[in-house]
């Protein structure tokens, strides 16, 4: 429980609407879409930028932990509360403020849900292109404390590549504001680049300004099966130096696709491994002509089988496959954990060919399946919680697929950011060095620890 005096301050900060300490609420704000779990003290929602001022120079005074909360569906257990404290909900501050088509930017708080601003951006025929799987309850400032990705990663980037600046509130307090309106903009530190990501343990984001895009107004659809990992692995890299550039290319596993055969009607061909590749732009000629190409590429590559949607509804049909890939695995077993270890775009049918190894090593199912176009997979390790022995293999299995993503040259996350879950295997990543500098600016910027602490490996 919270200390009175401290609960007294943050209510007549926030008011008693906006303060909870329910046991309904505080097993809500224990846990997120990761394994990882463990309770606050207390929640408070913030409806404005002084607020959130007002409870960390509070919090910091008084060494309390705050954990910065969007919708609470990151993977890695960045909005758990390891070391309990105040879970600071930004939910209610969710307005979409300016919409400036003329300069191609929108500017809006952090409990937006991204697709609400999609929703608005159509009205003008404009995107925000970084789209995560979660999109349609996720909130952007969420998308920014993890530098979210999305199944167009391969062509558009991530979140980091459209926020232009931020209004952020420090671990005491101070209320500032980094980048600018502006398209570009080499002033000083990139201090905005360094909040993507940082997870909540820099500052809280308060409002951000977001690059925005035309929305393609065509696409075009393929998919093609292989027997051998080699094929589709060496049909990924063609592609993507071919100087066609697909904004969708997915990629399932064997594992996967048997999974969702058993579970599903789709009756897919259970091969080794399934692309499925979308070309965009702003004619139908121009988007048949990309296709054109990276299906030239699929039919050099020794494929089993290559289709082409013709119309709207046959694209869908070859989309099933993918978006029911998470749900389904999700069902298979009591427990899953859901990796997204990145590597080199030319080494991924090695990656595949790692993942099935160690699965086998460890007597445990991992089905993959994930963004080919940017060398970053999605394995999905499916275990029994209850059961201690699979609980071993399970982390025994994480702990070497971290060890081959480092081996093949790549990243322990590509999007859904480091955590409670991959904390222990920074220094796999990064030297000495780098995690001491990593160290040194926490330490500057949050002497005192509040911000959600216990995540990225920052206390040594």
């Amino acid at each position: 429980m919270m200390d009175k005096k401290i609960k007294e301050a943050l209510i007549h900060i926030v008011g008693e609407k906006n303060y909870t300490d329910s046991l309904i609420d505080i097993v809500s704000y224990s846990y997120d879409a990761s394994e990882h779990s463990h309770r606050p003290s207390c929640g408070v929602w913030a409806e404005s930028t002084e607020q959130v001022s007002e409870i960390l120079k509070l919090a910091n005074r008084k060494g309390i932990p705050v954990i910065p909360r969007g919708a609470g569906t990151g993977l890695s257990g960045m909005a758990v509360p390891a070391k309990g404290g105040i879970v600071l909900d930004l939910s209610h501050m969710n307005k979409i403020l300016k919409i400036s088509i003329e300069d191609r930017l929108a500017i809006v708080q952090p409990g937006v849900v991204y697709a609400a601003l999609e929703k608005a951006l159509a009205l003008d025929g404009f995107f925000f292109p970084p789209d995560p799987a979660s999109g349609k309850v996720a909130t952007l400032g969420g998308n920014v404390a993890t530098n979210a990705g999305g199944v167009k990663g391969a062509k558009y980037g991530t979140t980091r590549d459209y926020v232009l600046g931020l209004q952020v509130v420090l671990p005491d307090g101070q209320i500032m504001r980094t980048g600018s309106k502006a398209m570009k903009s080499v002033s000083g530190y990139d201090l905005t680049r360094l909040f993507v990501g940082s997870e909540g343990t820099l500052g809280v984001v308060t409002e951000i300004t977001l690059k925005i895009n035309p929305n393609p107004t065509a696409t075009s659809t393929a998919m093609a099966t292989f027997d051998d990992l080699a094929d589709a692995g060496r049909a990924v890299s063609q592609i993507m130096y071919s100087g066609i550039i697909p904004s969708v290319l997915e990629i399932l596993g064997r594992q996967t696709i048997v999974a969702i055969n058993q579970n599903t009607d789709l009756e897919l061909p259970e091969v080794d491994a399934m692309l499925l590749a979308e070309t965009d732009g702003y004619t139908q000629q121009e988007t048949d002509f990309q296709m054109q190409k990276v299906i030239d590429i699929f039919r050099r590559n020794n494929p089993k089988e290559v289709k082409q949607a013709g119309s709207e509804k046959e694209a869908e049909d070859l989309w099933k496959a993918r978006k029911s890939a998470y749900a389904v695995l999700a069902r298979i077993k009591t427990h899953f954990v859901l990796e997204d270890v990145t590597v080199p775009m030319a080494r991924v049918a090695d990656l595949l060919k790692g993942v099935e190894a160690i699965a086998e090593k460890h007597g445990i199912q991992i089905a993959t399946f994930g963004h080919a176009g940017d060398g970053n997979l999605h394995p999905q390790i499916l275990y029994d919680g209850y059961d201690p022995d699979q609980v071993k293999r399970m982390e025994a299995a994480s702990a070497d697929l971290f060890q081959l993503a480092i081996d093949l040259g790549g990243t322990l996350t590509g999007e859904h950011g480091i955590g409670l879950s991959k904390a222990p295997y920074m220094t796999l990543e990064h030297d000495a060095v780098a995690m001491d500098v990593m160290r040194s600016i926490k330490k500057m910027m949050d002497p005192n620890n509040i911000l959600n602490p216990g995540k990225m490996a920052l206390e040594g």
